[in-house]
């Protein structure tokens, strides 16, 4: 699950900390009509170029160049802000959380370091756990929920993105846990470690944060339609069709790290709580959970439940969990022996380093198909559709 807490609206905390470095780290999941056969015979060529469509690895720069206007506007306005300067269409905000956008960013409360990192980085992947897949379906267990989504067959090919905010979430964050550090002792409140620093909600430290950290959740949902654009256009120029041709919509883009104040019901009443999902994404009734598998093996679409507002204040798991840290993967595995491994399954990957492939090893994440079972069968997230990647892109 990663970790879910809620604190009431009117004498609660908000937490930096509880709510993670990588603000908005999500998920876009990109349908198209394709088949896995079709573009098999392609898949060097796809892979190739889209990786140099999208601007992968730490520290990377993107081919966008913000002034300070434009990331002002980003902040603002996030997803709004891309299809107005032609990435994405408004359809796309349509199958986002929040459309794309929480209301409220103030740029003002970010830092002008946190400014500087994130100008050169919008449209950028990163590294880590962060990936870009293409993706055959396997099982449709939900024939009716994925129709609606536009999954109507095994062998479709979708696409995932998986990315965040960048070093712009990360600044964010950072200053904020100095400054919840300070409020911890100033406002007398007792924690049991220092990366649960958080402040009184309605506190200027509070109010601030979380002014702060929607500012990156638009630019991380910006982030990622922008490069949705740059991957529809890689088919296009791939496939000599247009993107709408394809399909290729957003069945659905959410994120994960993140701040929420939602109603929701506590003790028989409903009250207005400020959710903290770390590791942990929406699942409220009826809208897909999109939860990514590790690299080589099978991701899953979700979906929503009430009993999940009921248990988990509408939230389930992201992904399949590290089960061991990224230094020990390294110890452990050969980056090259992983892309050979990875090569016998049929996919074909491509990263910056062969030691990104050894940190992101299969087996050095839990099981997603036994994390899948579990919030199935507790009835948090009943299952939709499974995946498996066919071609993989890693920082």
């Amino acid at each position: 699950m990663g970790s879910v807490a809620a604190f009431d609206a009117k004498d609660g905390v908000i937490s930096a900390g509880l709510c993670g470095f990588d603000i908005n780290c999500g998920i876009n999941s990109i349908r198209t009509n394709l088949k896995a056969e079709e573009i098999n015979a392609k898949m060097n060529e796809l892979v190739t170029e889209l990786f140099k469509a999208i601007p992968c690895g730490v520290g990377s720069k993107g081919k966008l160049r913000l002034d300070d206007k434009q990331l002002d506007e980003v902040m603002i306005k996030g997803c709004k802000w891309a299809v107005e300067n032609g990435y994405g269409v408004k359809e796309d905000l349509d199958s986002m959380e929040e459309g794309g956008c929480m209301e409220g960013a103030d740029p003002s409360k970010v830092s002008d370091l946190a400014k500087k990192r994130g100008k050169p980085q919008l449209g950028t992947l990163g590294a880590g756990n962060h990936f870009l897949e293409i993706q055959k379906v396997t099982d449709i267990y939900d024939k009716q929920f994925a129709t609606k989504l536009g999954i109507k067959e095994k062998d479709q090919v979708l696409i995932m993105l998986h990315c965040g905010s960048r070093g712009f979430g990360h600044q964010i964050a950072s200053d904020y846990l100095r400054i919840q550090e300070q409020a911890v002792k100033k406002y007398n409140i007792d924690i049991p470690d220092r990366q649960l620093a958080c402040s009184p909600i309605n506190s200027k430290e509070g109010q601030d944060y979380f002014a702060a950290m929607k500012c990156a959740v638009n630019y991380s949902f910006t982030n990622r339609l922008v490069m949705t654009q740059w991957i529809r256009e890689t088919f296009e120029r791939v496939f000599k069709k247009t993107w709408q041709e394809m399909d290729m919509h957003t069945v659905y883009g959410l994120c994960h790290n993140v701040v929420k104040l939602e109603e929701h019901t506590v003790n028989g009443k409903k009250q207005e709580v400020y959710v903290h999902r770390k590791g942990a994404t929406r699942a409220f009734p009826g809208i897909p959970a999109l939860i990514a598998g590790s690299m080589g093996t099978a991701s899953f679409i979700c979906k929503g439940t009430e009993y999940a507002m009921k248990r988990t204040f509408g939230s389930s798991c992201h992904g399949a969990g590290r089960s061991m840290s990224r230094n020990e993967a390294i110890r452990t595995f050969s980056g090259e022996d992983i892309r050979k491994q990875l090569g016998k399954q049929g996919i074909i990957a491509k990263s910056t380093s062969a030691e990104v492939l050894a940190e992101e090893a299969p087996k050095a994440y839990k099981d997603v198909s036994e994390v899948i079972e579990s919030v199935d069968k507790a009835g948090i997230s009943p299952k939709v559709v499974r995946v498996e990647p066919i071609g993989v892109l890693k920082g």
